[in-house]
């Protein structure tokens, strides 16, 4: 699924530009994705409801797959930025279905390692997906095939599974309202971190490409900044299994604000540097989703971690969307660097408010929720 998704997401901007899209045109695609993901995330939770997570899988695969073969079909800025939406609205669904799954079958004890594993094959399937560039010409049909059969292929694990899957979600809604009571700190650091990570993710590559380092700058750059994400989170989820995660987001944070002052502080850094920063960046900024997530679903509940997941992803697409046509506006009137000044401020309020949660609700074992073994589904 991942590799099939790391693969459309840098084919379409890079055939758009071989297209002759405009930047404006193929910055608006970029953001019907994050649009459509965000309305996704209203419907995701209803859908598993009445359908199951298995089927709700399948018809997500199925309708993106369409979606993918289409753009070769229809080379033109409109059906591009409506198919970006509608691939952005069943991505959302398909978040939701397999984190809430991890979600809901891990124990408390183990759910942050669960998700780190799961973030650990998000970038690495993300990282061999774009390698299929390589492999065909940029106006040839066969990378959108590809990118196709690879979100085909993810339907043939699920369909073929014996494990049972989670309860279905008790509400088909989000419930922005019940994570703002049980965990201040999580809805606040998902906003901030789709303000940040989505910033980053976005902009990163303008940044060095102006650096004038080299031509493979900007690859290399990117590949250091993904495999720091895909190594990073499995220890970090462990480590926030065993010790409170609201402290865990706390030291994360301001970790990454430290590379992100190292970012602002170097004018002009050589390429060890630059990739060592990017490494670090990628690690630490990537990190911090899958520890709220777990933060998340132990306050409310493994029954919720649909829900609390497609809730999640709501409040992250929120920053994602603001953040970079913001920061992009600072840059052009202050200069580059203003990324990481900008991104650093994001990461010291994310320890403001872990600050001021830990103070506000004590000790993490009074707060946390016990998890307790699922019943089997009624349906699916």
């Amino acid at each position: 699924m991942i590799m099939g998704n790391g693969l459309l997401n840098t084919l379409i901007p890079y055939r758009a530009t071989v297209e002759g899209f405009s930047p404006t045109t193929v910055g608006i695609i970029g953001s019907a994705y994050f649009i459509g993901m965000l309305a996704g995330t209203w419907t995701a939770a209803p859908i598993v409801r009445r359908v199951g997570h298995i089927r709700a899988f399948a018809a997500y695969s199925a309708v993106v797959s369409v979606a993918v073969l289409a753009f070769p079909l229809a080379i033109s800025p409109l059906p591009w930025v409506l198919l970006r939406a509608l691939v952005g609205f069943c991505f959302a669904g398909l978040y939701a279905v397999v984190e809430g799954w991890i979600s809901a079958k891990a124990g408390s004890s183990h759910r942050g390692r669960m998700l780190g594993i799961y973030n650990i094959a998000n970038f690495t399937g993300s990282m061999a997906g774009q390698q299929t560039l390589r492999l065909f010409e940029a106006k040839s049909f066969a990378l959108f095939s590809a990118a196709a059969s690879f979100l085909t292929l993810a339907l043939v694990p699920m369909a073929m599974t014996r494990a049972e899957p989670p309860p279905i979600p008790a509400k088909g809604k989000l419930v922005i309202r019940e994570l703002l009571r049980a965990s201040l700190i999580s809805f606040a650091t998902a906003i901030l971190l789709g303000l940040a990570n989505g910033t980053f993710w976005s902009i990163i590559p303008a940044y060095v490409q102006r650096l004038n380092l080299g031509p493979g700058t900007v690859a290399s750059f990117m590949t250091a900044a993904i495999l720091g994400s895909a190594l990073i989170p499995w220890p970090i989820g462990r480590l926030s299994d065993k010790f409170d995660r609201r402290l865990v987001i706390g030291g994360l944070s301001a970790a990454i604000m430290i590379v992100e002052i190292a970012l602002w502080y170097f004018v002009k850094p050589s390429p060890a540097l630059i990739y060592t920063l990017g490494f670090f960046a990628g690690a630490f900024i990537t990190a911090i989703y899958p520890v709220t997530v777990s933060l998340s679903v132990d306050r409310l509940g493994p029954d919720k971690a649909v829900p609390v997941s497609s809730t999640t992803l709501f409040l992250y697409c929120l920053g994602a969307i603001i953040g970079p046509a913001f920061v992009a506006s600072l840059m052009t009137r202050y200069g580059d660097r203003i990324l990481f000044a900008h991104n650093a401020i994001i990461h010291l309020m994310m320890i403001g408010f872990v600050a001021w949660g830990v103070w506000r609700e004590g000790p993490a074992e009074i707060h946390v929720k016990m998890t307790v073994e699922p019943p089997k589904a009624p349906l699916n």
